[in-house]
C-alpha cells in the first residue's frame, strides 16, 4: 500500500539522476530518548528519494511499529509493506546504530534483538549477504574516545570538574574504560562486514577513528526540508521559535520570557513542547503548544522565525542549514553548585568551529552561557536587540576537512547506493572502501 506521506519540499541541492537498482529499507527507531533518530533516518531517506531510489517502510504482518514511528514526520515517497518483493537486484536499510535498533539477539547481558531485527533479517535473506548494505546512523557528533565517553559518564553522573582526572585515571585502572570500547564494538556491530557505520559531525576527530577504525566519519546529514522564508513586509511583525524538548527547558523559560519583555518591536515566542507548562502562561507575547503539530507547519514557522531556538541536533542542524540567528539548550543536570550540561558535545563542537572562524567572543560566551543555562536573561535580551556580536551572526561556518562524498552525509549514502547499484553483490568491498575512506 502506497503511504500517502508527501515529498519534502525542500529544495534538493543536487541534480534528480534516473532511478537506481537498489531498493532502500527504512528501520526508524528512537534510541537514546529524543526523537531526532527518527527524523534523522527520514533525512537520509529524502536525499536516497531525490537521487531517485525507491523507498520502503517494510514490517512484519502482525507487528505494530516502534513507539513514536507512526507520528507527524516530514516522510519522503514511501511504499509500506507487509513483505518483501525485491524489485532491484540489492538492498539498502537505513537505521540508527544497526547494533542496537536492528541487528539479531545475542546470547550475552544486553543482548537482547533490536525492534527491527526480524525485518533486517528478512531483508538480507531475500537480497542476499552480498547484496545487502546495512547503513548505521550514529549520534551526530558524538565522536569520542572511550576515555572521553568515560569522562562524559563521570561528569554527567555528577563527579565534580575537580575531581574528575582523578575519578578518569582510577577509571582506567580498574579496566571500566577497557570495558566501554569492547562493548561500544560489539554492540554497535563494528565486525559485521556488510554494516557502514556513519558517525556525521562538523569536523573530523582524527583520534576516535584511530580507536574505531571501521568507523566512517562524514560531515552533517543536512534536513534538506526548509525553504528560507521571504522577508515580511511588517518588520514590526517579529516571532521566535523554541523547540523545548529538554524537560529542564521550563526551567530557564521565565528567564527567556523575561528577556523579551523589553524587547521593541515586541518579539512573539512560540514554544514548542510534550509537556504543560504550569510557570508560563500563553498570551499575546507568549504561546505554548502541546499538542502534535504537522510537519508542514511547523516548517513554516520554523523557516519565518527571526530567532530559533533549538536543541538536539536535528533542529540544530535545521537553524544552520537556514542562517541567521538562533540559540541552543540541550538541557541541563543537577541544581545549584551541581549543574551542569546534558550531552553537550554537539555545542561544544560547533563553538569550536565558530571560533576558528573568527566569530566574535562576545557572541560565543553568549551561545556558550545559555547552552549552559546561565545568564539567560541577558542573553536574550542581547540577542533580540541585535546588540555587539549579533548584528554580526554568521551566515555560514563553511565546513571543511571531509573530502567528497564524505563531506556531506546525504551525498555520501546516495554515493553507498550508487556504488551498490553498479556492484549488486560487492556489499563487503565497498564498505571496506568506505571504512578506508576511498573513492566509492
Amino acid at each position: 500500500m502506497r503511504s500517502r506521506s508527501s515529498r519534502s519540499t525542500g529544495r534538493s541541492r543536487r541534480p534528480t539522476p534516473a532511478p537506481r537498482g537498489v531498493d532502500v529499507y527504512l528501520f526508524p527507531a528512537v534510541i537514546g530518548g529524543g526523537l531526532g533518530d527518527i527524523e534523522e533516518v527520514l533525512a537520509g531517506a529524502r536525499e536516497l528519494a531525490r537521487a531517485g531510489f525507491p523507498i520502503r517502510l517494510y514490517r512484519r504482518a502482525g507487528r505494530p511499529l516502534p513507539r513514536w514511528v507512526d507520528g507527524p514526520w516530514d516522510w519522503p515517497p514511501i511504499e509500506r509493506c507487509r513483505s518483501i518483493r525485491p524489485r532491484a537486484a540489492a538492498a539498502m536499510t537505513l537505521s540508527p546504530d544497526w547494533g542496537v535498533s536492528a541487528a539479531p539477539g545475542r546470547a550475552v547481558r544486553f543482548g537482547r534483538a533490536g525492534p527491527w531485527a526480524e525485518e533486517s533479517a528478512d531483508v538480507e535473506r531475500a537480497y542476499g549477504t552480498a547484496s545487502t548494505i546495512h547503513v548505521s546512523l550514529g549520534e551526530f557528533a558524538r565522536t569520542l574516545t572511550a576515555s572521553g565517553e568515560t569522562r562524559e559518564r563521570l561528569r554527567e553522573g555528577g563527579v565534580p570538574s575537580r575531581e574528575l582526572k582523578i575519578r578518569l585515571a582510577r577509571a582506567r585502572a580498574m579496566g571500566e574504560v577497557d570495558v566501554f570500547r569492547d562493548a561500544f564494538v560489539r554492540f554497535r556491530a563494528f565486525a559485521r562486514p556488510n554494516v557502514v557505520h556513519v558517525f556525521a559531525s562538523f569536523r573530523p576527530h582524527p583520534a576516535f577513528v584511530r580507536e574505531f577504525p571501521n568507523a566512517v566519519e562524514t560531515g552533517p546529514l543536512w534536513p534538506s526540508r526548509h525553504v528560507p522564508a521571504r522577508k515580511r513586509r511588517d518588520s514590526r511583525s517579529r516571532e521566535w521559535v523554541w523547540y523545548a524538548s529538554p524537560a529542564s527547558a521550563e526551567t530557564i523559560a521565565p528567564a527567556v520570557v523575561e528577556g523579551l519583555a523589553q524587547s521593541e518591536p515586541p518579539v512573539h515566542l512560540f514554544v514548542r513542547t510534550a509537556r504543560p507548562w504550569p510557570s508560563v502562561r500563553s498570551d499575546e507575547r507568549v504561546s505554548v503548544a502541546t499538542d502534535p503539530m504537522g510537519a508542514a507547519a511547523w516548517r513554516r514557522r520554523f523557516s519565518r522565525a527571526e530567532l530559533r531556538i533549538v536543541t538536539g541536533s536535528r533542529t540544530l542542524l535545521e537553524a544552520l542549514e537556514l542562517g541567521g540567528p538562533f540559540l541552543y539548550f540541550n538541557g541541563v543536570l543537577g541544581i545549584g553548585p551541581a549543574r551542569r550540561r546534558h550531552r553537550p558535545e554537539k555545542v561544544d563542537a560547533l563553538l569550536d568551529l565558530a571560533r576558528s572562524r573568527g566569530v566574535s567572543s562576545d557572541l560565543l560566551r553568549d551561545l556558550r552561557d545559555f547552552a549552559q543555562g546561565r545568564r539567560v536573561s541577558e542573553v536574550v535580551a542581547r540577542a533580540a536587540a541585535r546588540r555587539d556580536g549579533w548584528a554580526r551572526f554568521p551566515r555560514r561556518l563553511g565546513f571543511r576537512g571531509f573530502a567528497p562524498p564524505y563531506d556531506d552525509a546525504g551525498r555520501f549514502l546516495v554515493s553507498i547506493a550508487r556504488a551498490l547499484s553498479d556492484r549488486p553483490t560487492g556489499a563487503a568491498q565497498i564498505v571496506a572502501d568506505a571504512r578506508a575512506g576511498r573513492p566509492l
